[in-house]
């Protein structure tokens, strides 16, 4: 893996929109598999519609939002889907981070025999351009379940680091499915990677 800079309480504490700017172009790591993040939105309890916090509501699910930062929160949607979250601002804020979508770095075909039951070298173009596009698709890749929820990103089952790479522009615009949340569907919360 050579030098790298793990991700440190700092690192989340801080505004959550920053966050979800800054951790686009970091390596998410599960138990040796890894892939660089492409996408991320941005969720703030306070004043986000579409946050499972909104206006603090805590419940078994969201408590882990109000707890420190540099934490996991997975939550399932659809009844299928695993979505991976990163815990933001000071703790009782109710803030994080979903992690929209990646590129897959070490362990591909063991990601690869997760998301589609055979080796990487074996899936078609379209396969491979789908591969972790989607918080859902990103999950099943590195085997993230809602066991993984609660974690201490800083340890070293779960957590992300800086590998320095900034070869991208960032495009920003508005979150994905939440058009229930009114006003907050129109934020520009949405921070993805155009490679340079």
């Amino acid at each position: 893996m050579g030098l790298v800079n793990k991700l440190d309480r700092e690192f989340y504490n801080r505004p959550t929109l920053d966050v979800a700017r800054d951790l686009v172009g970091k390596v998410l790591v599960h138990k040796g598999l890894s892939l660089r993040i492409t996408e991320t939105e941005a969720y703030i309890g306070d004043i986000d519609k579409a946050c499972h916090c909104y206006k603090g509501r805590i419940t078994e699910r969201t408590r882990v939002m109000f707890g420190p930062p540099g934490f996991s929160y997975i939550y399932l949607i659809y009844g299928m889907y695993n979505c991976f979250n990163i815990v933001t601002e000071r703790k009782g804020c109710g803030c994080a981070v979903l992690i929209r979508g990646g590129i897959p770095l070490d362990g591909r075909d063991e990601m690869s025999m997760y998301r589609f039951k055979k080796p990487y070298v074996e899936l078609s173009g379209y396969q491979k351009r789908n591969f972790a596009n989607g918080p859902g698709k990103l999950c099943m890749a590195l085997n993230l379940t809602r066991d993984q929820n609660s974690i201490d990103l800083l340890g070293d089952e779960l957590y992300l680091y800086d590998d320095g790479y900034t070869e991208f522009d960032i495009e920003i615009g508005k979150r994905i499915n939440i058009d229930y949340a009114e006003e907050a569907k129109d934020f520009m919360w949405r921070f993805r990677m155009n490679p340079a």
